[in-house]
């Protein structure tokens, strides 16, 4: 056989992008079946209340936080909340938007940055959105801030590490860097009209455009050799 004819024709996806989406996957299968009356008692249709107990579960509520802020108190037992919002979503095509994102950011970048960075891209974009969505709402309490569910903030960290590596390189091309930010602009437009015509006032894309700054600027960081770099410029201040 000629060389190169036994290759795979699919570029195969980095473990850690794997570990990322899979439990995705997984919850929707749940659900699947559960509609299909597998689980969930035996009834046919049961998926929509498990998935909607699940996102009772693990929604991050932004008034909950402001509450607790307000009486300085800390629940542990709701801290994993800005976390687990990221793996369960409202419909299967909202989880599957967000798995197919992440499988085709995350495998660019992953080529870029290590799977420890991967995954502090993913969880630190998930928890800066979700930190500063929640700032809006304590600035704004005269608007209704939804709970956040889903991947969306996560994914749009991937975005901005993406858009770090065009940035980078168009640097090193001498072009015109703005071009680097063209894909979130059209994510950013697409979501403006989604939101006009189908989310009635959601304010859950304040979380996605932080989730996306988080990862942009997690990126001068997070690239390889980027905490050196940002240690040698700290000593010569």
């Amino acid at each position: 056989m000629r060389p190169g004819y036994d290759e795979s024709p699919l570029n195969p996806l980095p473990p850690v992008i794997w570990a990322l989406v899979l439990p995705i996957i997984a919850l929707e299968i749940y659900f699947g079946l559960g509609q299909l009356g597998f689980v969930g008692g035996g009834q046919p249709g049961a998926g929509m209340a498990l998935r909607q107990l699940a996102a009772e579960r693990t929604a991050y509520v932004p008034e909950f936080v402001l509450r607790l802020w307000e009486l300085r108190m800390f629940d542990l037992g709701q801290g994993w909340r800005i976390l687990t919002y990221s793996f369960v979503h409202l419909s299967l095509t909202h989880a599957v938007f967000v798995v197919v994102f992440a499988l085709a950011l995350g495998n660019l970048i992953a080529s870029q940055f290590r799977p420890w960075a991967v995954v502090v891209l993913f969880f630190g974009s998930a928890i800066g959105g979700a930190l500063i969505y929640t700032l809006f709402a304590g600035l704004l309490p005269q608007w209704r801030f939804q709970p956040l569910i889903g991947g969306y903030p996560a994914v749009y960290g991937f975005v901005g590490a993406f858009t770090f590596l065009l940035w980078t390189r168009l640097g090193q091309q001498n072009a015109n860097r703005m071009r680097a930010f063209t894909l979130i602009g059209m994510l950013m437009a697409f979501q403006l009209v989604f939101g006009i015509l189908f989310q009635d006032g959601s304010m859950t894309w304040i979380a996605e455009v932080a989730g996306f700054c988080c990862g942009f600027l997690l990126s001068f960081v997070l690239v390889p050799g980027g905490i050196g770099r940002v240690m040698r410029q700290i000593r010569q201040r």
